[in-house]
């Protein structure tokens, strides 16, 4: 079977690809679609008065991309940066985008039954950004619904649905 093949029959049944990622010891999935492409980690250029979380600002291929470290963004307690530190370069709404990880897992295909609803409690992501709860055996996946994360108001990287 081709590739569209696949693709139809995955999407007939609704399942979904996501790409995992790691922030300190909690493991969370994005949406594969938006994802551009996966890169080591270099020190950005900083911009003054930015956000702690925005690390700054670097040139891929002659577009200025905005550099989110989400592991200061969701207060991890460690953000060391080493060979497996990543940047996820992410095309949302047309606007580029990097997110720095811990690092990059797996890409895993989730059918509608391995997602649960999030249960409603305070944590420093907004509950509307987190789609679910993916369960793959025993790995517990929080699905982060990006493209919402990144334009939420104090994020305000992508544009908001008008």
């Amino acid at each position: 079977m081709g590739m569209m093949g696949k693709m139809d029959e995955s999407a007939a049944k609704g399942t979904r690809e996501y790409l995992t990622f790691r922030l300190d010891k909690e493991e969370y999935g994005i949406d594969i679609l938006k994802v551009q492409e996966i890169r080591g980690y270099e020190p950005p250029t900083r911009i003054a008065n930015a956000p702690a979380f925005i690390k700054g600002v670097v040139n891929l291929r002659g577009t200025i991309v905005p550099i989110v470290d989400m592991r200061l963004k969701f207060n991890c307690e460690n953000a060391d940066y080493n060979s497996f530190t990543v940047v996820i370069i992410l095309n949302l709404r047309n606007r580029v985008v990097g997110i720095v990880v811990d690092s990059v897992s797996d890409v895993l295909e989730l059918s509608p039954d391995q997602i649960k609803a999030a249960p409603d409690i305070e944590s420093v992501i907004d509950n509307g950004c987190i789609l679910g709860l993916g369960s793959v055996g025993e790995r517990m996946l929080i699905l982060l619904d990006i493209e919402k994360l990144m334009s939420s108001v104090d994020m305000g990287l992508v544009a908001a649905d008008a």
